[in-house]
C-alpha cells in the first residue's frame, strides 16, 4: 500500500494499539512541523496578545501527551522532568498550561525551533511503543484525570492526546497561514 506524503503511518493495522500508536504518534510529527521554518519571533507571537503563540500550543500538546501517558498513568517522570526541559528553557516545572491565565501563557518563550523539537521527537521516540504495547485491560481502566473526572484511558488517549491535541495544531495550522507559511496537512 503506497502511503500519503503528506499523513504519516496511514494503513495501519486495524488494532485498538495500533491505531492509537500511529495517531498520536501523528499528532506529535504534525507538532514537529508545526514550528518547522519559523522564527523564535514567529513561534512565540501572540497577535498583540490576544491569542496564544504556536509555541504555547504545541508546548501544551506535546507536554499534555507526555504528562498523561508517563505521569498521570503510571505515575512515572515524564520527559520534560528526564530530560530537563523545564530548567533548560526557564519553562514551568509541572504546569503544562491547562487553566493557565492568558497572560502567562502569553508571556511565554520558546526556544528556537530546532531546539523546541528535540523535545517534541523525544515524547515521540518514548510515547509510541509504549502505547503500541498497551493491553486491552490496560486501556479499558478507568482513571480520575483532572479537569475530565473518571474516564477509561483509552478515552484520555482518544480525547486528550488525539482530539484535543489536534484542535490546538489547528490553531497552530491557521496561524502559521498567516505568516504566509503552508499549513499542517490534515
Amino acid at each position: 500500500m503506497t502511503q500519503p506524503p503528506n499523513l504519516p503511518g496511514m494503513g495501519n493495522p486495524p488494532t485498538l494499539q495500533a491505531q492509537l500508536s500511529t495517531v498520536t504518534g501523528r499528532v506529535l510529527l504534525y507538532c514537529d512541523r508545526a514550528v518547522e521554518g519559523l522564527t523564535v519571533e514567529q513561534l512565540c507571537d501572540t497577535r498583540g496578545g490576544v491569542t496564544n503563540s504556536i509555541g504555547w500550543d504545541v508546548w501544551h500538546v506535546v507536554r499534555t501527551i507526555d504528562n498523561i501517558i508517563h505521569f498521570v498513568f503510571d505515575r512515572e517522570q515524564p520527559v520534560w522532568l528526564k530530560h530537563s526541559f523545564h530548567e533548560r528553557w526557564s519553562l514551568p516545572r509541572v504546569d503544562q498550561g491547562t487553566g493557565q491565565d492568558p497572560d502567562d501563557a502569553y508571556s511565554m518563550r520558546f526556544p528556537p525551533p530546532e531546539e523546541f523539537n528535540t523535545y517534541t521527537l523525544a515524547v515521540l521516540e518514548a510515547i509510541v511503543p509504549r502505547i503500541a504495547t498497551m493491553s486491552d485491560a490496560y486501556l479499558a481502566e478507568v482513571q480520575a484525570i483532572r479537569p475530565w473526572g473518571p474516564i477509561p484511558r483509552v478515552e484520555a488517549i482518544l480525547h486528550g492526546l488525539i482530539g484535543h491535541g489536534n484542535g490546538h495544531l489547528g490553531r497552530a495550522s491557521y496561524a502559521r497561514t498567516l505568516f504566509g507559511l503552508k499549513g499542517l496537512p490534515y
